[in-house]
């Protein structure tokens, strides 16, 4: 999947809309930035439009305002943060589309970004109006994507405003593509998924999807429960998050990555604690022996051991979903383990499906050592999933000549 890239066209001097993914965390006290990683992702199409001569006008939304203004929600301290980031003032406008906009923009010098405002603050942004897509579009000459954390969505600033404007992709929205593609395409092999959370139907599709293209599953995560009843492992799994009705779709994965020669490896022993979570109930326990009023809150020691042997022979590596309530110090030995397993990969690809996942290594300082971290959790799912985004659908394909629709 080739896609037409900024590098593909001329921006000096034009108005350039680069949709950008700027949904970070603040901080509860202050309302700053708490983590910058989405906004230094954006920076390197950010910078080439500078360079390059382009007048950048930067869009993105905040949090779920609900088509209503929120102050906390606004993109002050957003643009605050960009600022420090590029070591250059951005100009902020407290408005989306307008007179002040318009003005603002008309000022603006080839090299000047501005930044407008939290795009769900109207409801035209997630209902795909047309008539606010059109108006987006009257900021720009070029609309460039570079948002791939939301590209699964059918919004104005994603998909409604490349009817009005040619579309290409953000370096960042480049390497999120050509990455994961590589993933479903001609991953190196031995290749596994390693996948936790606590849904098995927030990863349907991507396990169907790739169970003939991996060489193993370790799975982690509350959706081990569900796993551990379709394999009749786990007669009893306590008060643990279990999806019923999903046991026949753990059964069918089960059956096909037979079929395909593909190892499931599932949880051999668990962390359990009580209803409330109390790291003081917690305790360690074989997967045919948890208590009835006790969940599992984490891998055991012993399903730690094996799933980092098994990584230390991959040349290919997904990860999406934590092992753990990683929230809980107490509960997150496993998720970190995993992290230090990956880090220490020294001839594999290690590629992070963002989320929650993208967070712990982030926040334990191994992003780098990483070979990928996706900026997109749902995203990158929805990508694996092998189903259609708008954001990505929408770009204009290499094989195609011009910049005109």
């Amino acid at each position: 999947m080739e896609k037409l890239t900024v590098r593909d066209v001329k921006v000096k001097g034009k108005r350039v809309f680069d949709r950008v993914d700027f949904n970070v965390p603040l901080d509860k006290k202050t309302g700053k930035v708490s983590d910058d990683s989405r906004i230094r992702a954006a920076l390197p199409t950010i910078k080439y439009l500078m360079e390059q001569g382009a007048i950048t006008v930067l869009a993105s939304h905040l949090g779920r305002p609900d088509g209503k203004v929120v102050e906390s929600m606004r993109m002050t301290t957003v643009a605050e943060s960009l600022s420090h980031l590029l070591g250059k003032p951005v100009i902020y406008v407290g408005e989306i589309v307008g007179p002040e906009v318009a003005a603002k923009e008309k000022a603006m010098k080839p090299g000047d970004v501005m930044l407008l405002e939290n795009l769900r603050f109207t409801p035209g942004e997630e209902a795909n109006d047309p008539n606010f897509a059109r108006q987006l579009a009257s900021l720009a000459d070029v609309y460039v994507d570079d948002a791939f954390a939301a590209a699964h969505r059918a919004h104005a600033s994603i998909s409604g405003i490349t009817k009005f404007l040619p579309a290409y992709a953000g370096l960042l929205m480049e390497k999120e593509i050509n990455t994961l593609s590589k993933v479903l395409e001609n991953p190196d092999h031995p290749f596994c998924a390693l996948l936790g959370g606590a849904k098995v139907s927030d990863k349907v599709g991507l396990l169907q999807n790739i169970v003939d293209k991996v060489d193993c599953f370790l799975i982690g995560g509350a959706m081990a429960a569900t796993f551990l009843k379709a394999r009749n492992i786990a007669t009893q799994i306590g008060t643990s998050l279990f999806e019923a009705d999903k046991v026949p779709v753990a059964a069918d994965v089960l059956s096909k990555s037979e079929k395909n020669k593909v190892k499931v490896f599932l949880p051999v022993d668990v962390v359990v604690a009580n209803d409330k979570l109390d790291p003081a109930s917690a305790k360690v326990v074989d997967v045919t022996a948890i208590p009835a009023d006790m969940k599992i809150v984490d891998v055991g020691p012993k399903t730690i051991e094996e799933y980092t042997k098994q990584l230390q022979s991959c040349k290919t590596v997904f990860w999406n979903g934590p092992m753990g309530v990683y929230e809980t110090p107490q509960f997150a030995a496993g998720t970190k383990k995993m992290a230090e397993a990956l880090a220490g990969l020294k001839s594999a690809a290690t590629i992070i499906g963002g989320g929650n996942t993208g967070e712990v290594v982030e926040q334990m300082g191994l992003a780098l050592k990483m070979t990928f971290v996706s900026t997109g959790g749902g995203a990158s799912l929805t990508f694996l999933n092998g189903e259609k985004m708008p954001g990505v659908e929408t770009l204009q394909d290499k094989k195609v000549k011009g910049t005109a629709r």
